[in-house]
């Protein structure tokens, strides 16, 4: 499969020179989008202050898939402000529900301080007012997905991870599997590698529009970037997303490392017959337009479908300004500012494969 870059360009998210409660500048950092069939939906993994902001928000897009910031609108409903590190989007297989989750990279086991970073939040679409918590266990009345946490724990299989993916796929049992994809694992926030591992488990939505597993979260898949020669840095995956249009799921992965003294951002994207990744099967690197690997200058970390042939990529630069080749007119952008890029997946030429497994 290759990707044709359609546009590239950057998404105001808050107002210029936003700053928080110490007067820093805040950072656009966003990590996931969903497209809802009419709006995207995208997410920061930091706090977007202010009473009549959050961390989430939707944006129209025109005809030919771009953003139009005018339309942008945040969701403030008090769950949804209330969670941090929002890491990654999906839709449930019938598309009636949004699901968001964070990170899950953090917790205090004495106490609620840290809950806000361990939620599985789900709304039936269009209407975010009646958002829910998947898997509550409240501490001292604050809510947070802590049920949800020991089922990833027990199938991760290691007490520090971090969650960056999330998709819905079709399943024989209940409504579908729930994909959460993992970046890093480890003994310890300052100790763990970079991995690109799935683990899942089926779930169905109850009368009541809340999410309820069916049975035990598990491994469903797992591979390695650094197999295929075409792959130069060292990856984590950074976003889930099934494409129901061609039955396929992609998959980013994104790197932020130092090479030579310089340090560097990008990422890569992959796709995978659903076939092949019950299998286990490795999937497919997605190439440019002219057969060479495709690889991002920024920080991939959202992906959404938008059709049966478009993607939208959103960036996390975390807090580098630097547009690179992005855009020709500026060599930065605001620290609001997300950039993006509208891409359209065209069939590989026929006899062409580039960056096979080393």
């Amino acid at each position: 499969m290759q990707a044709r870059s359609l546009y590239h360009n950057t998404l105001h998210c808050f107002p210029v020179g936003l700053t928080d409660e110490r007067q820093q500048l805040v950072h656009a950092e966003i990590s996931a989008v969903v497209y809802d069939g009419q709006r995207l939906i995208l997410g920061s993994d930091k706090p977007v202050p202010g009473a009549e902001r959050s961390s989430v928000f939707a944006v129209d897009i025109d005809d030919q898939g771009r953003p139009q910031e005018e339309t942008l609108s945040y969701y403030t409903q008090p769950l949804i402000r209330q969670a941090i590190k929002y890491e990654d989007f999906a839709l449930t297989v019938d598309g009636r529900h949004v699901l968001a989750t964070t990170g899950f990279d953090r917790i205090q086991p004495d106490d609620d301080s840290l809950n806000d970073y361990n939620h599985l939040l789900i709304w039936p679409l269009g209407d975010p007012d009646r958002v829910q918590v998947v898997d509550p266990d409240p501490r001292d009345g604050v809510e947070g997905s802590l049920e949800l946490r020991q089922r990833l724990t027990a199938a991760i299989g290691m007490p520090y991870y971090k969650i960056e993916g999330l998709a819905a796929i079709p399943a024989d049992k209940g409504d579908g599997l729930l994909l959460f994809g993992v970046r890093e694992q480890g003994q310890h926030f300052d100790d763990f590698n970079y991995v690109c591992r799935v683990v899942g488990a089926h779930y169905r939505i109850n009368e009541q529009g809340q999410l309820v597993f069916v049975d035990e979260m598990r491994e469903h898949y797992a591979f390695d970037p650094g197999r295929f020669d075409a792959v130069k840095h060292l990856c984590g995956l950074s976003s889930l997303e099934y494409d129901h249009y061609n039955q396929q799921l992609y998959l980013l992965t994104s790197f932020e490392n130092e090479q030579g003294g310089i340090d560097s951002i990008g990422g890569y994207l992959w796709r995978i017959d659903m076939a092949d990744f019950t299998q286990g099967m490795a999937p497919a690197l997605v190439e440019n337009d002219t057969g060479e690997p495709l690889v991002f200058t920024h920080k991939a970390e959202g992906l959404a479908v938008l059709d049966h042939d478009r993607l939208f990529v959103v960036y996390d630069n975390d807090r580098e300004l630097a547009l690179g080749d992005h855009d020709a007119e500026r060599d930065q952008k605001y620290a609001c500012e997300a950039p993006w890029t509208l891409l359209q997946m065209i069939p590989r030429a026929a006899g062409v494969n580039h960056g096979g497994q080393g």
